[in-house]
């Protein structure tokens, strides 16, 4: 590297603009953009496993099983795409990586709504993540545009925008369906949505970006990985990542299986069950600002175990619960420890590396979120098409406490020295 990060942050601070409001300007559109993306994308979760039947799939062990192949398959696909635009993103801006991925996410849900069989419907939505990375170029975007001392502030509500959007989104997918009695329009309707996202990307975002000196991708891509590996602490969040979301993403698939399971199927099932999606969000909401806001100032490291500690007590009583309303309620307390992890880890990472190098970190980062978030539901549904859809919330309660035990031993708390950077 040619410059030391120290002298990177000295070079590029005075763009972040904190006496005139600019990154906050920066921030609040950022929040507004992810609200609206992931409220799109989330208006699916309740409907695919209910549009299977409509492709082919009608056995029960068929419909558990992909469920959980295609609502893994997009993360599959971007967990190796992700660092590669993670080093673009770095080279040309965030804002650009935006505006791609939103096109490719807009497109390609239309082309799942298409669909006349589960194989064109399981390539569309493969296809779509190799040019995914929306949100890791928003957390890179907002990262490097903000003081650091207001980094978990700012990636609290980024995520506070992502949750609201997952929030709302089950809820109107499955209003939607059962509206218009049709399980495609939803679809149509996201690419609609994400498109109107894109335009919002174009007129809204400032990003202050100076394009690095070439180094050429393969040695750039090579030393991001050194600074991934070389680190212990990075290299835990990394595993930290993956697991969190491996283990929130396993119920994913099962949850309308799950409702069905708990009181048949009622004219207003997509609605039922997008309740059930969509209250986890709402716990987030009200968590996640906090504990961001609450993470600069008692530490990273102690908010994180916080919310390993309470997803893990919350998430057990599922394993039990008989009735649709408790469900909700045990669903709600989830969330609002869940809320916490992905917002304080990226803060640790972004605050362990140099502004530069934030868009090549978080690209390899987000390998182990989507990798997490493909594994999570494959296994989901192949647990619940072997065992019982119980079970997934088994694996999920021993996740997570593997993941506390793991952070309790191998991720440092950061230290000033090194938050300077």
């Amino acid at each position: 590297m040619e410059e030391t990060p120290e002298n990177h942050g000295e070079q590029h601070h005075p763009k972040i603009n904190t006496g005139d409001g600019g990154w906050q300007r920066t921030l609040w559109a950022m929040v507004g953009i992810q609200f609206v993306m992931t409220a799109s994308i989330s208006f699916l979760s309740p409907i695919i496993p209910l549009m299977l039947p409509q492709l082919g799939v009608t056995t029960t062990q068929g419909v558990d099983l992909w469920a959980g192949v295609i609502t893994g398959a997009t993360s599959f696909v971007a967990a190796f795409a992700s660092p590669i635009w993670g080093r673009v993103a770095d080279k040309h801006g965030r804002k650009l990586s935006l505006i791609r991925s939103s096109a490719a996410i807009g497109i390609f849900t239309a082309a799942m709504g298409l669909a006349t069989n589960v194989w064109w419907f399981f390539g569309a939505r493969a296809v779509m993540g190799a040019f995914a990375g929306f949100s890791s170029a928003a957390i890179a975007l907002v990262a490097s545009q903000v003081p650091e001392r207001r980094l978990g502030y700012a990636l609290g509500w980024l995520s506070t925008g992502q949750l609201v959007g997952s929030l709302i989104g089950p809820v109107l997918g499955g209003g939607l369906a059962d509206i218009t009695g049709s399980y495609r329009v939803p679809f149509f309707c996201t690419g609609a949505v994400t498109l109107a996202a894109l335009a919002l990307v174009w007129a809204t975002v400032h990003e202050d970006f100076t394009p690095p000196k070439h180094t050429g991708p393969s040695k750039s891509i090579i030393s991001g990985l050194g600074l991934l590996t070389g680190s212990a602490g990075l290299l835990a969040l990394f595993v930290v990542l993956l697991m969190a979301q491996f283990s929130v993403r396993t119920v994913q698939p099962v949850v309308t299986l799950f409702v069905q399971h708990l009181i048949g199927s009622p004219p207003e099932i997509a609605t039922l069950s997008g309740i059930a999606f969509s209250v986890t969000g709402l716990a987030d909401l009200v968590s996640s600002p906090f504990l961001g806001k609450r993470s600069d100032i008692i530490g990273y490291r102690k908010v994180l175990l916080i919310c390993l500690l309470g997803a893990t007590l919350t998430s057990a009583p599922q394993i039990f619960v008989a009735n649709y309303w408790t469900f909700v309620a045990e669903r709600f307390a989830v969330g609002l420890f869940i809320g916490g992890i992905l917002p304080t880890a990226n803060a640790l990472i972004g605050r362990s590396v140099s502004r530069e190098n934030r868009g090549t970190i978080y690209g390899m980062t987000s390998s182990a979120t989507f990798l997490g978030n493909s594994l999570g539901p494959l296994t989901g549904g192949g647990v619940a098409a072997s065992l019982g859809i119980r079970y997934v919330f088994v694996v999920t309660t021993v996740l997570l406490a593997a993941n506390l035990v793991w952070v309790w031993f191998t991720v440092p708390e950061l230290r000033e020295e090194t938050s300077a950077r």
